[in-house]
């Protein structure tokens, strides 16, 4: 079901948690979270809320935050990720305590605590294949069975894990499990799994290791270590949270509170890393960068705010159960951010030229405009020349227009905004019929944009000098997926079913005002009557400019909460 209704609260369930246990003292009023990223993909906007969540407690309560890497998978992870992730949670806006950590950097401790746990007899080699634990296993309603293996002596367990360190065995030939309870309720409990073969290089500790521990082995312990006081969590390790617990009970090591909150959930968006990765290795979209992701990168790149997206993710609060966000907030969120700090700008995605013919070959005027008339803060101005021929956009002519409307046809007066008053005298045709230039006089008197009798004109058309434009290509980014559920498929279909074909529109041949590339005030304007956009720099020349639009005017949030 989408939320259809904003969650202000700032103040979360989390918070006053914390408070209880500073007032209690539990933890000696110490308030350490952490953000623990797998480096096997870029972040997205999901990362976004636990990022704000974990470091923005952290700063409500005057405590700290680590940035810990989940490498303990050498078969996903890459540096690359990892520099990734960095960039984005500066981006941000947080810095993390001390230098980043890694759980590789503990993995000859948690050897260690493993060895300790065989000892106990705690835990076990086991030779079983992956599907052979599978059925072993049990189900929610039959309890599993133990392995024939379970009762190895613990000589025998600490002679096989060494060598299975050390590289004697075949990947998959055997593993460490911890014993616990093959007829626990909860199946996590039943005898899970700590450490597999890997043989395969680290990007960190190279070849020392042919044996990787789970992330369920992992996670506690790492938190453990580093003296973390509260272990936020998404709600899918809520069932996982007795296991981490026993781990921690009989290892007698620290022991974190592990707090569970509701993901992000957005409509028309993926948050698996694994499919966003699907869509970049299958190039529907161009890399992890890509302005239709979901991304952090591919949102900076867009033209989002950190800014908008702390707000965002402000809004929308924390939650204990899941939800579907509606998109539309999101947007609005963005909208509201860049209505407040965006110059003012003229730009002219479709180009049709008009000529104003009384009005001199040789002269051109130049009007002072505010960039930011919104603003009565800001006193920022600049020239716009204004010439003989002007573009304005192919939509704001009609021909034969219908009842109410507003905009250039013959006939009719309009204003060109901040320049004059001009009618529409005549138009020129292709040889298919269609009109590629229109003519029009304009009133000497009416140079400014006001009407020197005060008479009343309706329509207020945006232009750009024909003599002066900037060639611009400007891309409109559209959902990426035209389902509410990208998941929701038929049978037989996947995820890429759900792609929105439509999604980028690119303009090769619009036009700009020249101060847009000479004394750019800021990287992102709203274009009047069209959106707002930032410059994408990555692809952008000398001569001309490239505009990524970041989102629409049209706010369906804002209709939606009116109308309810």
């Amino acid at each position: 079901m989408t939320e259809s209704t904003e969650n202000t609260a700032s103040k979360s369930f989390i918070h006053e948690i914390v408070e209880e246990d500073n007032q209690t003292g539990k933890f000696e009023k110490r308030v350490h979270t952490r953000f623990p990223p797998e480096p096997n993909g870029y972040l997205h906007i999901g990362h976004a809320k636990s990022i704000c969540l974990n470091f923005g407690l952290a700063q409500d309560f005057g405590g700290k935050t680590n940035l810990r890497f989940d490498d303990t998978n050498p078969l996903t992870e890459d540096p690359e990720y990892v520099d990734s992730i960095k960039e984005d949670v500066r981006w941000l806006g947080f810095e993390w305590e001390g230098n980043e950590r890694y759980a590789s950097d503990y993995f000859d401790q948690l050897y260690e605590y493993a060895t300790d746990m065989i000892k106990q007899g705690k835990a076990y080699v086991d030779d079983l294949s992956q599907e052979e634990m599978r059925k072993y296993r049990g189900t929610l309603t039959e309890p599993g069975k133990d392995s024939p293996h379970r009762n190895r002596s613990v000589e025998e367990n600490l002679d096989l894990f060494e060598r299975m360190k050390n590289g004697e065995f075949d990947e998959g030939s055997r593993v460490l499990r911890v014993k616990i309870d093959m007829a626990a309720p909860n199946m996590n409990l039943r005898d899970p799994v700590m450490y597999r073969i890997i043989k395969a290089a680290h990007h960190r500790t190279g070849d020392k290791w042919n044996i990787y521990p789970t992330y369920d082995w992992a996670h506690g312990q790492s938190d453990s270590i580093e003296g973390i006081t509260h272990s936020i969590c998404t709600l899918e390790f809520e069932n996982n949270r007795p296991l981490y617990e026993w781990y921690l009970h009989n290892l007698e090591i620290f022991h974190s509170q592990q707090i569970e909150f509701a993901r992000l959930n957005l409509t028309h968006t993926i948050m698996s890393k694994r499919k966003l990765l699907k869509l970049v290795e299958e190039g529907v979209v161009d890399g992890w960068d890509d302005p239709r992701m979901p991304t952090l990168s591919g949102l900076r790149r867009r033209g989002v705010t950190p800014e908008a997206i702390r707000n965002f993710c402000d809004v929308i609060g924390v939650a204990k159960t899941n939800s579907v966000i509606d998109y539309a907030l999101f947007e609005h969120t963005i909208r509201e951010d860049l209505d407040a700090r965006s110059p003012r700008a003229m730009a002219v995605l479709k180009p049709l030229k008009l000529v104003i013919d009384n009005f001199p070959n040789d002269q051109v005027e130049e009007f002072e405009v505010d960039y930011y008339r919104h603003d009565k803060e800001r006193s920022l101005t600049r020239k716009v020349p204004f010439s003989r021929e002007v573009y304005i956009e192919q939509s704001d002519f009609m021909e034969e227009p219908p009842p109410k409307y507003f905009r250039l046809s013959p006939g009719r007066e309009v204003r060109l905004m901040n320049a004059c008053l001009v009618t529409c005298t005549d138009v020129v045709k292709n040889e298919n019929g269609d009109v590629v230039e229109v003519h029009a006089t304009y009133d000497p008197d009416s140079l400014g944009g006001q009407a020197p009798d005060g008479r009343r004109v309706k329509g207020t058309l945006h232009w750009v000098s024909a003599a002066h434009a900037v060639d611009a290509e400007v891309r409109l980014y559209n959902h990426l997926f035209d389902r509410e559920n990208p998941d929701d498929t038929e049978e037989g279909e996947d995820f890429l079913s759900a792609i929105n074909s439509n999604s980028l529109e690119i303009i090769s041949d619009a036009k700009v005002e020249p101060a847009l590339l000479n004394d750019r005030p800021d990287e992102r304007f709203q274009f009047v009557r069209s959106g707002y956009f930032y410059v994408d720099r990555e692809n952008s020349e000398d001569e001309k400019l490239v505009f990524n639009r970041v989102v629409s005017l049209r706010d369906s949030w804002a209709k939606q909460q009116k109308r309810q």
